[in-house]
């Protein structure tokens, strides 16, 4: 029932995103685009519950549980950018704005973009350990919690290699190859 919860609030978290900057875009009703938008953490939220039920009815902690902490994770670490991404695009396509601007793709500059996806994989981690400590401490029994226990140290290992891989940028800033130099500025956006 877990596993379908989350693919449930996966399919639901896009469909309220297609439908509130379809509403807020097409039908030109921001102020309801922004409501169905701000419903998207519902979800999450509705994952928790049902989760800390079926725990408290006395399921054994299993990966299923971990999965749904990672998820939840997930969505407070890289929810808002992955919205903020879709919405300035949504924007551009539909709402005549400007296109939105390019993460920067060489330098420190980038350096700086990927330190900054780095820390939302650092939330997703921390949320989702902070809510398996929950649910182990929830369980009281250290001999049936070892599948959360091993979630936890999953989150942190996706945290660190996608750290070392950000810090790889700037250790060794791609070049552009228009100036042969590591530019540390931001890009120009081009309107056309």
């Amino acid at each position: 029932m877990i596993v379908t919860l989350i693919i449930v609030c996966e399919i639901g978290f896009w469909v309220l995103l297609a439908a509130g900057l379809a509403v807020r875009y097409l039908l030109r009703r921001p102020r309801a685009g922004a409501a169905l938008l701000l419903c998207e953490p519902l979800l999450e939220v509705l994952l928790l519950v049902v989760t800390a039920i079926d725990l408290k009815n006395g399921a054994d902690p299993s990966w299923k549980h971990g999965l749904a902490a990672l998820y939840i994770g997930y969505t407070v670490g890289h929810g808002h950018r992955t919205v903020k991404w879709l919405d300035g695009h949504a924007a551009h396509r539909f709402g005549g704005a400007p296109p939105p601007p390019k993460p920067p793709r060489y330098g420190m500059a980038r350096a700086r973009h990927e330190g900054r996806v780095w820390l939302g994989t650092v939330t997703a981690a921390a949320v989702a350990s902070g809510l398996l400590l929950a649910a182990m401490w929830y369980v009281g029994d250290p001999s049936r919690t070892g599948s959360l226990e091993s979630w936890m140290y999953t989150a942190w290992r996706v945290a660190g290699i996608h750290g070392l891989i950000a810090l790889t940028y700037a250790v060794w800033p791609k070049k552009d190859p228009g100036t042969g130099e590591k530019s540390d500025r931001e890009p120009v956006r081009v309107d056309r």
